[in-house]
């Protein structure tokens, strides 16, 4: 018999029947198969020498029966209920020492193999069984104690990085080390989470990931194997190895060792306050603000995650002042698809797939209207950049409308603000806030406001006087409201902002002036 096969991994408890076969003891028997050759990838779980022709109810499943079939000789129907015996114990398979009782492959035999499904293998040469037998069981026995080994040692991994509070990404990236395999969770709706592995092999997945999450079945034959995560009777992901090439029982082992680290990481809070589809559109968006990985290599991260983006109106939207938990509420109950991510403690990010005939302005401003409705003082502040249609334009975009609410982000209050905020809204405020890290504009900044940087609380006081009666257009009334303070009680501040800095705030000019050293030091200070 001429056998073909890859070398078995020895963490692996199991051989197979194919496997078994190719092994060097075995081919100096010259091992032929005569049936039920399709199913040679049956793992064996022991060898087991009989000849009693009864032979069926002293197995448990998974043997490879070792026979001569000397007290089967001369009575077909004997060998045929031999072999049937074998089929209902589902032995793995039966290998028969051809000499004195059987010189050739006896039909009775092969047909009644071949019929329910079970490898018959013939040996054509004299071969002691002892032998073949002492060669599997110890393979088995070592590779039982090399997966045991294997199991105890991702387990004791796992842990230690779970004890340590390590996140997500951390505890995937381990599984990814012992798989060396692309590592995917994902929630009930295949929407992806999180990844682990090779980069370029992890994007290939990606990109092909609407078919992967349509396949039925585990497909752990194909290396795709997969675990459930879950506790207390609920399902709520899985873990997948996509593409492993090892032998599936290791697979297995490895995809369970991570499953039972993911359910407890979860359980424990897994060091952070997010939850994992949280983290997910974290990364995305945050990767794409950033710009350190190019937009299109994000394509596949952004479309497994669940986000339109075939032939879609990507509109980039960063809120101030609004949890999270709220902003993807309130997509859910407009019906518009879209992905939420804190981007700082105060700044979360939004970014809306619409398809290409409705009106991105129109929807941005009702979802901003609806936030604003539930939204308690201060007044969320909704930035947006200018729709997008083409995915590399995204980044821009989204930096565009993060630019846009940190330039409005001390003075919001004061502000008669539109309902959506877009670049044009924010007027010099906007250019100030680009130029806050060139020096000469810091040395104006300083060199204007010198009077009022001491830093001590009187000062403060008198820099927030002097914010709001600047931003609300010189308008002592709207200033002394919004201060709480009598219109006198104001005007002696003023007076002293003025002693203080040394400049007349009814001169257009010398107000204009230091209104510009405030923005400037108000974007130093973000």
């Amino acid at each position: 018999m001429t056998a073909t096969w890859d070398p078995p991994n020895t963490t692996d408890p199991i051989l197979s029947v194919r496997q078994i076969l190719a092994l060097e003891r075995v081919l100096a028997g010259d091992p032929e198969v005569v049936a039920g050759a399709t199913h040679l990838d049956r793992p064996v779980r022991w060898v087991h020498v009989a000849e009693a022709p009864d032979v069926g109810v002293m197995l448990t499943g998974g043997e490879m029966v070792l026979t001569t079939g000397v007290l089967l000789a001369g009575d077909e129907h004997k060998q045929a209920d031999y072999i049937q015996s074998l089929h209902r114990a589902e032995a793995a398979a039966v290998v028969l020492g051809l000499g004195r009782a059987f010189p050739a492959p006896p039909d009775a035999m092969r047909r009644a193999a071949d019929r329910c499904g079970l490898p018959l293998v013939v040996l054509h040469r004299p071969f002691p069984f002892a032998e073949l037998t002492e060669e599997v069981q110890s393979r088995l026995v070592r590779r039982k104690f090399a997966a045991v080994s294997l199991s105890e040692s991702v387990r004791t991994a796992l842990t230690g990085l779970i004890t340590a509070a390590a996140p997500l990404q951390r505890l995937l990236d381990e599984v990814a080390v012992h798989s060396a395999c692309p590592v995917v969770v994902t929630n009930l709706a295949h929407r992806v989470l999180a990844t682990a592995g090779e980069r370029s092999a992890v994007d290939d997945v990606l990109r092909d990931w609407e078919r992967i999450a349509r396949q039925a079945g585990g497909g752990a034959a194909d290396g795709w194997i997969r675990a459930e995560l879950g506790g207390r009777g609920e399902r709520w992901g899985q873990i997948m190895l996509c593409g492993y090439r090892g032998d599936t029982a290791t697979g297995r082992l490895l995809a369970e060792r991570g499953a039972e680290a993911l359910v407890l990481h979860r359980m424990l809070g897994g060091g952070s306050a997010h939850t994992w589809e949280e983290q997910s559109a974290q990364s995305l968006l945050t990767d794409l603000v950033s710009g350190v990985v190019p937009a299109r290599q994000l394509l596949p991260r952004a479309r497994a995650a669940g986000l339109p983006v075939n032939r879609r109106t990507f509109v980039p939207l960063v809120v101030r002042d609004a949890e999270p938990a709220q902003l993807e509420r309130i997509l859910r109950l407009l019906g518009l698809p879209g992905l939420v991510a804190e981007l700082t403690e105060r700044t979360t990010a939004v970014l809306l797939s619409l398809a290409r005939d409705q009106d991105a302005v129109a929807l941005a401003a009702h979802f901003a209207a609806r936030l604003h409705g539930e939204s308690a003082r201060p007044r969320a502040v909704v930035a947006a950049a200018g729709a997008r249609t083409v995915w590399d334009d995204v980044p821009v975009g989204l930096r565009e409308a993060q630019h846009v609410a940190d330039a409005v982000a001390d003075t919001a209050a004061v502000l008669d603000l539109p309902v959506v905020v877009r670049l044009k809204d924010v007027h010099l405020r906007g250019l100030i806030r680009l130029l806050r890290d060139d020096p000469h504009v810091q040395s104006f900044a300083e060199r204007e406001l010198d009077g009022l940087l001491c830093g001590n609380g009187t000062d403060q006081d008198l820099l927030g006087v002097l914010r709001t009666y600047l931003a609300t257009g010189r308008n002592k009334s709207r200033t002394a409201q919004l201060h709480h303070v009598s219109r006198p009680a104001l005007y002696r501040r003023l007076e002293a902002i003025q002693t203080r800095l040394g400049v007349d705030l009814d001169d257009f000019e010398q107000a204009a002036s230091v209104h510009i050293a405030l923005l400037a030091h108000d974007a130093q200070q973000q």
